[in-house]
Formats: C-alpha cells, sequence, structure tokens
C-alpha cells in the first residue's frame, strides 16, 4: 500500500475566513517503509499571515514573496498524493484548507484523489484515553527524537509523524477515515469517520494444537484442585435412587 504521510502550516486557524495554505510536506510510504520520496514546498497566499500563526511556524510574508501562488504547483501536488491513502495529525485541519485550496481552482477535491486518510490524532485518542495527543506529545511517548523542532514546519513534521504513525500502529491493519464521509453529529463539517476494517483471516488450530492446550488445562485444573475457568464444569453424578 502507497501511503503519504502530509502536514501544512497556513495563515491562520480557519480556511472559512480566508485563511491560506503557505507550505505542504509530504513523505512516502510503501509497504510501511519510508521510500525517500518526498513533497514540499513554500506558496505564496496573496494576503496577511496572522501573528498567532508565524509565531507558531516562523514563516514570514517576507519569505514567501517569491514563492509560487497555490495555482502554480496544484499539479504537482495532485500528481504527488494520487491513488494514496494520507496519514494527517489532525487531518479536519488539513483536508479542509487543501479542498478550499483546490475548489478555489475548480480542481477535484481530495476524495477524488486519494483513497482516505488515517487520522493520527483521532487514533492517538483512541490508544491513549485521557492523555496529550500533540504530535510533541507522540514524539515522547514512542521514543521518536522530535529535538529538531524548535517550530512548526510542514515537512520535518511529515517525517516525525510517519515515524509516530508507524510506532502507533505496529503489528496493525490500517485504521482508514473515509474522505467522503459525512461527518457525526456535533463534529466539525469536514471531520471523517472510519471505515470499517477488512475482514480477518480465522486461522483453526490443528488436532495437535488442540492436545497440547487440553494438557494445559489439565494441569491448571489440577494445581486448583480442579478449579479452572477455561474447563466446562464436571456434571454432577446422579444421586442412587
Amino acid at each position: 500500500m502507497r501511503q503519504i504521510v502530509l502536514d501544512t502550516e497556513t495563515t491562520g486557524l480557519d480556511w472559512r475566513n480566508g485563511d491560506r495554505v503557505i507550505e505542504i510536506g509530504c513523505v512516502e510510504l510503501f509497504s510501511r517503509s519510508l521510500t525517500g520520496r518526498h513533497f514540499h514546498v513554500y506558496i505564496n497566499p496573496g494576503r496577511r499571515i496572522a501573528a498567532e500563526a508565524v509565531a507558531v511556524h516562523g514563516i514570514t510574508e517576507e519569505f514567501l514573496a517569491d514563492k509560487p501562488k497555490f495555482a502554480d504547483i496544484a499539479e504537482a501536488f495532485e500528481d504527488f498524493v494520487r491513488d494514496a491513502e494520507l496519514v494527517i495529525h489532525n487531518a479536519s485541519f488539513d483536508v479542509g484548507f487543501l479542498d478550499c485550496e483546490l475548489e478555489l481552482l475548480g480542481r477535484g477535491r481530495l476524495n477524488t484523489l486519494c483513497s482516505g486518510v488515517i487520522d493520527t490524532l483521532r487514533l492517538a485518542k483512541e490508544q491513549n484515553p485521557g492523555k496529550k495527543a500533540s504530535l510533541d506529545a507522540l514524539c515522547e511517548r514512542h521514543s521518536i527524537d522530535n529535538a529538531r523542532r524548535e517550530l512548526h514546519g510542514a515537512l520535518l513534521d511529515a517525517e516525525l509523524l510517519a515515524e509516530v504513525y508507524l510506532a502507533m500502529t505496529r503489528g496493525q491493519d490500517s485504521l482508514m477515515i473515509g474522505l467522503d464521509d459525512e461527518p457525526a453529529a456535533g463534529d466539525a463539517a469536514s471531520a471523517a469517520v472510519l471505515t470499517a476494517r477488512a475482514p480477518l483471516k480465522v486461522l483453526r488450530p490443528s488436532e495437535a494444537e488442540l492436545q497440547a492446550h487440553r494438557a494445559v488445562l489439565g494441569e491448571i485444573a489440577k494445581a486448583n484442585k480442579g478449579l479452572c475457568l477455561w474447563l466446562p464444569p464436571e456434571p454432577e453424578k446422579a444421586s442412587p435412587a
């Protein structure tokens, strides 16, 4: 399976208020291994950047003045993510911004390009309810070095998220979120929901394995004077007439 771990930086917090994407960083996974391929671009948004946003990512209007517009990089971005499953932390945020950028150009939304999205924020909250689920917190939990992350940056954050995602899902099947599913009541408008997993393959024990299992249960019952939760109780003997 081809997966793209993606992150963006923006001019502010809400594309509905006119905020725009100013950086996209993507790294490629194939069969759960980093391929070394990546997509990274800075984008001139053609508008002011909120001071609060600059404090987070450090990207200024002066730095972006000579950078391409989204229209200039849209095709290359689409080519890189096409047909892949996206892995995003707080997916509704990035998907909302990218869908807005694509729609402003009359191009298709991400659900026409990609097979789905895995939201690692949602996954982290399901795995560890009540615990911090920021990217920094997940790096610490999974012993991933994030010392370089003094400011947010789309490519660096995508690289860290790839390592976090692989650690979070080691030994698990992918939990995919449909890009075009309707959100549950009370969710943000662009939120996605988990789709059903593929059926699991069931392996039946051999007769030799069954015999070994019964032998172990017999030893447990003997050590506990016949009290073994995994063995059915012996039928009671009928009282003599």
